[in-house]
């Protein structure tokens, strides 16, 4: 028997899946939420070596190519095109803070991680979310569910092999769950699932052309996030960095650190699949 929806499941299925997953893509490069919120920190242009001092764990290098991906995507302006010329947010990458929220604020009340920084939950939530077709496939089983893999599929517009594989990266994030082992079970979401209305809804009023020109004639550039992300070559460096973030997650600006909160207890049946690091 399903559970019954979360109140604010609702906001699931109301979302554009493209463009929410358009505008995920572009703060899913590791390091993105760092360094917009090492800009917002600050809240005054900075130059790369100024954003590299603020986050130790990563290198100078890595900060100069993660701001002009994030440049090119027009979460940044630049003084200029000179060598050292400072960046500070854009009005779009200004306006990503509603979004972080929701992010940390869903990965604190469903996800385990222990004590983690905000910056450090964000990133792990994106990277959980942004994958093509995932949106689609929580939407299908928010409204739908139970349901089997060959339904989904069909009902999504999707190969059974690239449905597959979705449901098991939603599995293995603690999204999706099965009824039960045997061949064919249906899947349904689990709590984690259901509760991810409040995020759809700030990434989809983030990413509304609308509310993006509010305050500057800049929309959110959707054609350079359908780029793929997944073999960025700034995620490698994850391993050694470990102990650096968890050191972050003790600071005591709101933007990197949330004051412990007791973490709900988690299915094992979920967290068994949960795999420690994911890539993109």
């Amino acid at each position: 028997m399903p559970t019954l929806k979360h109140p604010s499941a609702r906001s699931i299925g109301s979302v554009d899946a493209q463009r929410v997953e358009d505008a995920l893509a572009l703060i899913a490069p590791k390091w993105t939420t760092w360094s917009a919120q090492t800009l917002a920190q600050q809240g005054h242009p900075m130059r790369v070596r100024d954003v590299a001092a603020g986050l130790p764990f990563i290198s100078e290098q890595l900060v100069a190519k993660r701001l002009a991906t994030m440049h090119t995507d027009g979460l940044v302006t630049r003084a200029g095109y000179r060598h050292g010329a400072p960046y500070q947010l854009s009005a779009l990458g200004e306006s990503l803070a509603p979004v972080h929220r929701a992010l940390s604020d869903w990965s604190l009340a469903h996800l385990s991680l222990g004590k983690a920084a905000g910056a450090e939950r964000v990133e792990d939530a994106v990277r959980r979310l942004h994958l093509r077709h995932s949106t689609a496939v929580i939407q299908l089983l928010d409204s739908g569910g139970p349901m089997r893999l060959v339904h989904i599929a069909e009902e999504a517009g999707l190969d059974n092999a690239l449905t597959r594989d979705r449901l098991k990266r939603l599995q293995a994030d603690g999204l999706v769950a099965r009824t039960g082992p045997r061949y064919g079970a249906p899947y349904v979401l689990t709590d984690a699932g259901r509760a991810l209305g409040p995020v759809y809804a700030a990434v989809s009023h983030w990413s509304n052309p609308t509310a993006a020109r509010r305050n500057s004639s800049t929309p959110v550039p959707v054609a350079a996030a359908t780029r793929p992300h997944a073999s960025d070559p700034l995620g490698s460096d994850s391993g050694r960095t470990a102990a650096a973030m968890r050191r972050s997650a003790a600071a005591s600006s709101d933007l990197f650190s949330h004051a412990p909160q007791p973490q709900p207890r988690v299915p094992t049946a979920v967290t068994a699949r949960s795999a420690p690091s994911r890539g993109r």
